[in-house]
């Protein structure tokens, strides 16, 4: 089976001043369809940078990053959009959701970039809702909602589009300890049916339900068992 992801090599730098910061260098990892992973790393670790990467946001100054056999290095903006739209679904740490609008409506909002009407949002978006255990709040505003159910709101707009990989930066970093165990039992559901997901965290207790984690620091992961299957830099 072709792998979710697959990046090898991967260098980046930023300008800072005459210099360049190396924030990543020679990352190298796969990972398969239907795991669960998390990639963890304090702040400047160069973890979010490597999220954008995979999430199709940036592109590598060197190094090649693979989604589902594609490759992306040489792809414009709106190749790069269509592999987003096609592909992944983000979850954020700030459930990013429009205040006046409704649960569901919030949910429906991806489907706008498709090319061609989907005649199902509505319906679409209330099994999301229904997934995530909010079936009964599909008309209320984030702002009638808990924090834990605005995540689950934000969890059913990354799903709607149906795509292959879930990608969540930080996605219990506003919630409390018992909310983000609820959070974490969400993703791990939508894993075992079959949902390959990423989870980008710096909270060694949400890393560690994962079925396997990446950890990277000073932009390199380093060793642990099984990190890659073409190796480690």
């Amino acid at each position: 089976m072709t792998p979710a992801i697959r990046c090898e090599s991967i260098s980046h730098s930023f300008p800072v001043g005459d210099e360049r910061f190396q924030v990543l260098n020679e990352v190298n990892f796969i990972v398969e369809q239907g795991e669960m992973v998390a990639i963890m790393g304090p702040s400047g670790s160069g973890k979010s940078t490597l999220m954008n990467m995979i999430g199709c946001l940036m592109t590598p100054e060197e190094g090649a990053i693979e989604i589902l056999g594609r490759g992306t290095s040489d792809l414009n903006k709106a190749q790069l959009a269509e592999v987003r739209r096609d592909h992944i679904g983000f979850v954020f740490q700030q459930f990013n959701l429009l205040s006046r609008t409704s649960a569901r409506d919030n949910v429906k909002m991806p489907l706008m970039y498709f090319d061609q009407l989907v005649t199902d949002a509505d319906e679409r978006a209330k099994q999301c809702l229904e997934m995530v255990g909010l079936g009964d709040r599909l008309d209320s505003h984030p702002n009638q909602l808990s924090g834990g159910q605005q995540q689950r709101v934000a969890i059913a707009r990354a799903l709607v589009n149906r795509p292959d990989i879930l990608l969540a930066d930080e996605p219990t970093g506003a919630l409390d300890s018992k909310t983000s165990d609820e959070i974490v039992e969400l993703f791990k559901g939508l894993n075992r049916q079959g949902q390959t997901i990423i989870i980008i965290t710096h909270d060694a207790e949400v890393a560690a339900q994962a079925s396997r984690v990446l950890h990277i620091r000073d932009g390199r992961l380093v060793s642990h068992p099984h990190a890659t299957q073409v190796g480690v830099a």
